[in-house]
Formats: C-alpha cells, sequence, structure tokens
C-alpha cells in the first residue's frame, strides 16, 4: 500500500512543541532519563542475570523455581519497557553510546534491535492504528483489530481467547515474526532499510547466541522436561505483559481508527492523529508507571517519543491543557483494570461487527 499523508495544518504540534521546550527551558532538566533511571536499569539487569543463573546453575525446588521464572519473564518485560525502549527511542541517556546499549539489551533478550527499530520507531510512531501500516494491529488470522480487516467466525470468541495468544507473543516474536521480516524484507507491507554487513552479523549472531543461552545451556543443566516447564512460564509471562501494555494503549474502546480518504489523506495533523489513537492508563499509579517504564503515559510518548519516560508525569499536564484549548479529546482510563476491560469491549465489538 501506498502510505497515507496527514493533513497539512500542524498549528497544534507546533504549539505543543513550543510549550515542552519552554517547561524544559524553564526547569534546566534534560530530556533524557534521570540517574533514578540508570540506577533502575542496573537493578533489573542484575536481577535478570541472578534470577537466570540461579535457575539454570543453582535450581531451586519446583515451587520456587516456577515462581522465580514468574519472576524472571515478568523483568524481561520490565527490562524491555524502562531500558531497551527508551534507548531504542534515544532518550535513556543524553549519551549516544549509552544509548545505544540500552536498545541492544534487546538483542541479548532474544529479539532483534534492528527489527525493532523499523517496525516500532519508524512505522509503528507514525502511522498509529492505520490498517495496512501499523503492523502492531497487524494479527490476522488470529484476531480482528481494525472494522478494515476481514472478519472470520472465530473472532467472535477473541475476546475470550486473547489471553492465550498474548501469552504467545514473545515465542512468536523470537522464534517466528523476526525472521518473517528478515526474509521477507518487510514490516507489513512496508519495505525494510536496507541492512549493512554488520546488522546481518548481528542478526545472526545473536540469534544464535540466544538459541544457546535459553534452548542449550538449560537444557544440557536442567534436562529437556524442566527447562520446557521453565522457558514456557518464563515467555508467556513476559509475553502477556508487553502483549497487555501495549494494546491497552491502543486497541480500547475510545481509541481512533483513522482511515485515509479517496485521495490516500487522513483527516487530522500528526499530533491528533496520536492523540486520537491513543489512550493512557492508572498514570497516578507510582508502582504501574515504575514497572512499565511510563507507557501508561502512551499520549505523552506517542507525541514526544525522544523525551525520557521520567518526564511524562510533568509534561502531561502541559499536554492535558493544551488538548482542552484545542478541544481535542485526551483518552484515558484512571484504572488499569478500566482499560483491560475496554480493551475486551474493543475485542468483542471487533469480533461481532
Amino acid at each position: 500500500m501506498s502510505l497515507p499523508k496527514f493533513a497539512a495544518s500542524r498549528s497544534f504540534h507546533v504549539e505543543l512543541k513550543n510549550r515542552i521546550n519552554h517547561y524544559f527551558e524553564e526547569t534546566g532538566k534534560s530530556t533524557a532519563g534521570s540517574t533514578g533511571l540508570l540506577s533502575k536499569a542496573v537493578i533489573l539487569l542484575a536481577a535478570f542475570v541472578a534470577l537466570y543463573v540461579h535457575l539454570v546453575f543453582f535450581t531451586p525446588a519446583p515451587v520456587w523455581a516456577l515462581l522465580e521464572a514468574v519472576v524472571l519473564g515478568g523483568t524481561i518485560a520490565a527490562i524491555g519497557f524502562n531500558v531497551m525502549h527508551d534507548g531504542a527511542h534515544g532518550s535513556f541517556s543524553d549519551h549516544k553510546w549509552l544509548n545505544n546499549i540500552a536498545a541492544f539489551t534487546l538483542n541479548v533478550l532474544g529479539g532483534s534491535s534492528y527489527m525493532w527499530n523499523a517496525k516500532h520507531n519508524l512505522v509503528h510512531h507514525m502511522y498509529t492504528n492505520i490498517d495496512g501500516a501499523d503492523d502492531d494491529i497487524d494479527i490476522q488470522p488470529w484476531m480482528r483489530m481494525s472494522l478494515e480487516q476481514k472478519r472470520y467466525k472465530l473472532h467472535r470468541f477473541q475476546h475470550l481467547y486473547f489471553w492465550f495468544l498474548y501469552c504467545l507473543l514473545y515465542i512468536s516474536w523470537i522464534f517466528v515474526m523476526d525472521y518473517q521480516k528478515y526474509f521477507k524484507r518487510k514490516i507489513g507491507t512496508i519495505a525494510l532499510k536496507k541492512m549493512e554487513l554488520t546488522d546481518h552479523l548481528v542478526f545472526w549472531g545473536f540469534k544464535v547466541l540466544n538459541l544457546g543461552l535459553y534452548i542449550g545451556l538449560p537444557i544440557y543443566m536442567l534436562g529437556f522436561t524442566s527447562w520446557l516447564i521453565g522457558f514456557v512460564v518464563v515467555t508467556c509471562f513476559a509475553g502477556l505483559v508487553l502483549s497487555l501494555v501495549f494494546q491497552l494503549a491502543h486497541t480500547v474502546e475510545t481509541a481512533a481508527f483513522p482511515v485515509p480518504d479517496a485521495k490516500n489523506k487522513l483527516e487530522d495533523e500528526w499530533a491528533i492523529h496520536q492523540i486520537k489513537t491513543t489512550a493512557n492508563f492508572a498514570t497516578d499509579n507510582r508502582v504501574i508507571s515504575w514497572l512499565v517504564g511510563g507507557l501508561n503515559f502512551q499520549v505523552e510518548h506517542h507525541l514526544f517519543p525522544k523525551i525520557s519516560h521520567v518526564h511524562y508525569p510533568a509534561i502531561s499536564k502541559i499536554i492535558k491543557q493544551a488538548c482542552r484549548e484545542f478541544n481535542v479529546t485526551y483518552n484515558e482510563f484512571p484504572r488499569m483494570r478500566y482499560a483491560i476491560a475496554s480493551h475486551v469491549g474493543f475485542l468483542r465489538q471487533m469480533g461481532r461487527a
């Protein structure tokens, strides 16, 4: 498909940028992460290593091993939210090399930082919730996430079985989707930028390393059955957490799914499009905010992805005020459970409409 064009007017986006720039100039703060974020990254990465080593080399009793496997899955998701995500957007640190290291953690965790940059930073952040462009809402034929997608009989029950599919996200990501993108050279219908030799070497080098770290070595140390149980628990919990956080941001009843007109143009300018297609949840819950790396502030993130999530609580007040003045609806759920209920409602609607 040819990529749609946004409306030419950018007055709202310009006003937002001016106000946010004024905030950072007035406070003297850097737009990057704080020392607190660096400390959090160290804690999460150390926890990942400690849990992996303990499970593989000093395996505890089955009940404790299962609990540790759940925590390891959650830690993987937390590293993705707090470290990799900010690093990939260049907002983790003022230092480019530290951003690169933070983004590179995805390769160690089983994914591909190259594919993530193309899929998430370049496509999803530009064409959010546009069917045929945003790969995040392309879960066909298993789920229907847009009225423009074909509806099958099984979709009538997708609001019930989505939990199972979300558990499979991490496994399918590292073992299927990365390879599909690599060999097809496409993110959905959008062509990948040509990969350099180093990109190919990093992709294959870490895929092989991950097979050794997460399959070969654990099977050798633990045996096949123990490895399989632990691997399923870790990856399924990580997949469920990752899926829920990202889906609650865009596939809820209040989010828009814009369709280009006959001339392939969209109704809104880019910034308004981002607000209409995105929703926040549980922004007053400090525990959730800490664990998900501020990704419950998705409106702020989509408008200013190069600003670290540690600043989202502050700049959200500025963005809300601007939305009120420009009569732009700001989507937000005060509790995470309300967002989950809205996501279930959305899936039910998509399965029956």
